[in-house]
Parts: structure tokens; C-alpha cells; sequence
């Protein structure tokens, strides 16, 4: 084929079908965002249960983290949207997730599970990785147990733990491809639609492969900076 029809026919292909690609891109950013910041509050609660010197409320922890790490997304986006109604729990559904918001909000609240075991782990070793003597320095200028875990702990914890945080977030994007089973109109639901009206397979995942892309590389830009920005305040 010649480069200039080829370009054309892509060009064409692109603008057919953009409003699906947008609507894609809007839904996956919008179940990665609040799946992340409701990760991060959940992970930060494991990871104090995970600490308590409380057995039972360690082994609470650590069944939520080992079920997370031992069975695949799919399975438990698949168990929370089938589950939760058995049990008669309806979630608030908010009004900008559109008509499948409530697929949506399962589809969040699985994330959640799913990223929060992980994120636990990556804060509970970024607190670990903190000089024990930091905590026994704080303490002796009498600050409380919380004062010193928040500001003096807290703070260098984040700075060890931020790369990783931003690998999760990363791993959150992408991870938000399975919620298309419980048909959330996410990229890849997307993809279904289009490669099924069009009858091109290939071309579409090729786009949506470089969306995917283009998103967690501008997430990893930006942790890079936070990364440089802490590296000049050290200085």
C-alpha cells in the first residue's frame, strides 16, 4: 500500500472513531485515579493493622494482602461484581460515571482491594527502611508515638517509597483493562467496540497500545520530577 493512503486510511480511522478512544480514555482515568487515591488510604490502614501488635488485626492484613497477591484481578473485580449484590450491598453510584456507573464503582472498589494490599506493602518497607534511631531521636525530644511517626518518620519514608508508588499507580492504569468484563466502558471495552464495527483488529489495539503507554509514561515523567525535586531539597 502507498505511505500516502495508508496515512490517509489511518488518519480517516482515527477520526471515525475519536470519540470512542476519548470516552476510553476519560472512563480509564477516571477508575485509575479514584482507585488510586482510595488505594493509598486503604493501603495506609492495612499497613497500620499490619503493624499493630494486635494478632488478630495482623492477621486481618495479612489474608487481605496474601488473597490480593494469590489470586488474579479478573477473579476478584469478577467476585465484588457478582458478590456484593448476593449480599444486598448497592454502592452510591456518583453522577459524572454515567450510565454504567455503578458497573464502574464495583469495578473501582475491586481495584481498590487489589492496589491497597500492594500499596501496604510498599509503605509498610518504606517506613522499615527508616533508620529505627530516627524514631528513638524524636521520642527523646518528647514528641508522641503518631507526632514522630508523621513528621519525622512519614517524611522520609515517602522519599524511599515514591518510585515504587509511582510503578502501582502504573500498574493501576493498565490493571483497569479487566474492569471490560463487567462491561465499564474503559480503552479496552473500547477496543471491542470499534475493532467490531470496523472489522480491523489489529489497528485499533495498536492505538489504544500506544495510549496505554503514553499514560503510565507521563505518570513515570512525574514521579521522576517529584524524585529530583526531594534530591534538591536534600541538598
Amino acid at each position: 500500500m502507498d505511505i500516502n493512503a495508508w496515512l490517509l486510511d489511518v488518519g480517516g480511522f482515527l477520526n471515525r472513531y475519536s470519540a470512542l478512544f476519548i470516552g476510553g480514555i476519560r472512563n480509564t482515568l477516571i477508575l485509575s485515579i479514584i482507585s488510586g487515591i482510595l488505594s493509598v488510604l486503604v493501603g495506609g490502614g492495612l499497613c497500620f493493622l499490619r503493624m499493630s501488635r494486635l494478632p488478630p488485626l495482623r492477621w486481618f492484613a495479612n489474608i487481605w494482602i496474601e488473597f490480593v497477591r494469590g489470586t488474579p484481578v479478573l477473579v476478584q473485580i469478577m467476585m465484588v461484581y457478582y458478590g456484593l449484590p448476593l449480599l444486598g450491598v448497592h454502592l452510591p453510584v456518583p453522577a459524572f460515571l454515567g450510565n454504567t456507573g455503578e458497573r464502574a464503582m464495583y469495578g473501582i472498589l475491586a481495584l481498590t482491594i487489589n492496589s491497597g494490599g500492594y500499596i501496604c506493602e510498599i509503605i509498610r518497607s518504606g517506613i522499615q527502611s527508616v533508620d529505627g534511631g530516627q524514631m528513638e531521636a524524636a521520642r527523646s525530644l518528647g514528641f508522641g508515638s503518631v507526632r514522630s511517626m508523621l513528621m519525622i518518620v512519614m517524611p522520609q519514608a515517602i522519599k524511599n517509597i515514591l518510585p515504587n508508588f509511582g510503578n502501582e499507580f502504573a500498574n493501576l492504569i493498565k490493571a483497569s483493562s479487566q474492569v471490560m468484563v463487567i462491561g465499564v466502558a474503559e480503552l479496552m471495552f473500547s477496543y471491542n467496540t470499534i475493532s467490531g464495527t470496523s472489522g480491523r483488529a489489529f489497528l485499533p489495539l495498536v492505538v489504544i497500545a500506544l495510549l496505554y503507554f503514553i499514560m503510565t509514561f507521563i505518570v513515570g515523567l512525574g514521579v521522576r520530577g517529584l524524585e529530583r525535586h526531594f534530591k534538591k531539597s536534600d541538598r
